[in-house]
């Protein structure tokens, strides 16, 4: 039943929350995203019970300082068990290059499979002003699409980045860039502090692999339903 391109972001404060809500939706979802919220809150345990629910894990954390740096907490945090985990792309190709190399060369010396490495090309809260105010000459996609292609010369598996660039990247990039969509929200949903948004189905023809949606199932009379709904959606894009 489960669709792995569906990634459940888990923003809550407690494992209480946590498994209340991984139990209710159950066998409908297999990839879930933990992020600072939190991680910052209940540890690492959260993602050793995840694994324990044979759950996949997306391990959010984004970071982002000099490149040593980067590269040795990714094989700390290698140790959970994650299967994608993520940097800034902001912090450019010699951090980005030095993180990839770093974490397969670990995970080759340990004799375990490498998770995916993925980059924050802009955050889909921002919108063009305020990429303007922080700095930035380019529009949003100009942006997005060098961020992305200087990921994957860094060796990185791919980006994360609104469903609205996401077209753009799959074309500069290839069929092999994995792409991940924060800010989809399912039609007739409230976009709440997102910017640049799209439905699942608008997001998966748009090149995406991955969506990650939190509010729209959290916040939901009935998760599970509004989980199969979703699913459904996707299942119109193949």
């Amino acid at each position: 039943m489960a669709d792995e391109r569906l990634i459940v972001a888990l923003d809550f404060h407690t494992m209480d929350d946590v498994k209340n809500l991984v139990n209710e939706l159950g066998d409908s979802v297999n990839y879930y995203k933990v992020g600072m919220e939190l991680f910052y809150s209940v540890g690492a345990g959260v993602v050793e019970w995840l694994k324990a629910q044979d759950k996949k894990i997306f391990l959010d954390l984004k970071l982002h300082d000099i490149p040593n740096t980067v590269a040795g907490g990714l094989c700390s945090l290698m140790n959970l068990g994650a299967d994608i985990l993520n940097i800034h792309a902001s912090g450019g190709y010699t951090m980005m290059k030095t993180a990839a190399d770093s974490l397969r060369n670990e995970a080759a010396k340990r004799g375990i499979d490498c998770p995916k490495l993925v980059a924050i090309t802009v955050l889909t809260s921002i919108n063009d002003k305020e990429l303007s105010d922080v700095g930035f000459a380019a529009d949003m996609q100009s942006q997005v699409v060098r961020l992305a292609k200087l990921t994957k010369s860094a060796g990185v598996d791919g980006v994360v980045a609104s469903p609205q660039e996401a077209k753009l990247i799959r074309e500069n990039c290839g069929e092999d860039f994995m792409i991940i969509t924060p800010g989809v929200r399912p039609t007739g949903a409230n976009i709440n502090d997102q910017s640049r948004i799209a439905t699942p189905a608008a997001a998966l023809a748009n090149g995406a692999n991955k969506l990650v949606i939190g509010r729209p199932i959290r916040a939901a009379q009935n998760p599970r339903e509004a989980t199969l709904k979703i699913l459904e959606e996707m299942s119109s894009v193949q």
